[in-house]
């Protein structure tokens, strides 16, 4: 079994504030009735969001680079479905 370093609590308290801070700033976004504009600031913050979630709460930050390579595979092709969905959608 692998030994993973020891990561301290501050370190978990600050990416959770972080979290709830750029949950503040979708909300707030989402208020501010900006229109298509809004759509895009939120997946940028939802994308900050969960790259935080990822690297640290489920620690890919301590992986193999050969799972990081796939898992980013994995992630491109979701960002390119989700990019043609919003493209065919945007035309109709």
């Amino acid at each position: 079994m692998e030994s993973r370093p020891h990561i301290p609590y501050a370190q978990y308290i600050t990416i959770w504030f972080a979290l709830v801070l750029l949950t503040g700033v979708t909300i707030t976004v989402a208020g501010l009735q900006l229109g298509q504009a809004s759509i895009l600031a939120a997946i940028l913050v939802a994308t900050v969001k969960s790259t935080l979630v990822l690297r640290h709460f489920m620690h890919l930050k301590h992986e193999t680079a050969l799972f990081k390579i796939v898992l980013m595979v994995a992630l491109l092709t979701l960002t390119a479905i989700l990019v043609l969905t919003f493209v065919d959608t945007s035309f109709r």
